[in-house]
């Protein structure tokens, strides 16, 4: 309701009642105002633009600081469930974490890169949590009568930390390189003041 009031629609129907209004003290539609107003009211709406949709979230870092919610959210359900899940799958969302909310400790560099943004939001967002929610889904009974349950978790969590170094590769890359190049200067260096 309070998103309405500051809409398109509203502003522009409330702007067309007020004509209506300004059309009863001049005398123009006489008893009938309220319908008037209503009526122009309406008609305003109507003809307004729609809001624009917005699929990009707004602000980058308001999204980053969301992401760090959700992996705190997936760490806190898998301890919470540690007595039902292999003790191995602690340990893969420890470490998917870690390497995660290193990415999003650099909320600028991360922004920069819409694709490695989308990369790591899919990652935090929905296949992590996708697959502890399906693991913890399966009655605990059926998950310890059929290793089968434990075994895919294991394998999605070993293909998901896998997925987050390859992410990480390329979210480092630069870095990597101003490294290896600093490494070549110093390299440089040395020799010209050993040859002098």
């Amino acid at each position: 309701m309070i998103s309405y009031l500051g809409s398109a629609k509203n502003l522009a129907g409330s702007a067309a009642g007020l004509v209506g209004v300004a059309l009863y003290f001049l005398g123009v539609v006489g008893g009938y105002w309220p319908v008037v107003v209503i009526g122009l009211y309406a008609a305003g709406a109507l003809l307004a633009p729609p809001e624009r949709v917005r699929l990009v979230p707004r602000d980058a870092f308001t999204e980053i600081e969301q992401l760090r919610t959700d992996l705190a959210t997936v760490s806190s359900t898998v301890e919470k469930h540690a007595d039902r899940m292999p003790s191995a799958a602690a340990d893969f969302v420890a470490r998917i974490t870690v390497v995660l909310t290193g990415m999003l400790d650099r909320p600028r560099v991360l922004q920069a890169d819409p694709d490695l943004l989308h990369s790591v939001i899919r990652l935090a967002r929905v296949d992590v949590p996708l697959s502890v929610e399906s693991y913890l889904n399966v009655p605990w009974w059926l998950a310890r009568k059929e290793r089968g349950a434990a075994d895919e978790l294991l394998t999605q969590l070993d293909l998901l930390e896998a997925e987050s170094h390859r992410i990480a590769e390329r979210f480092y890359r630069d870095d990597i390189t101003q490294q290896a190049d600093h490494t070549r200067y110093l390299r440089q260096r040395a020799d010209q003041s050993g040859d002098g």
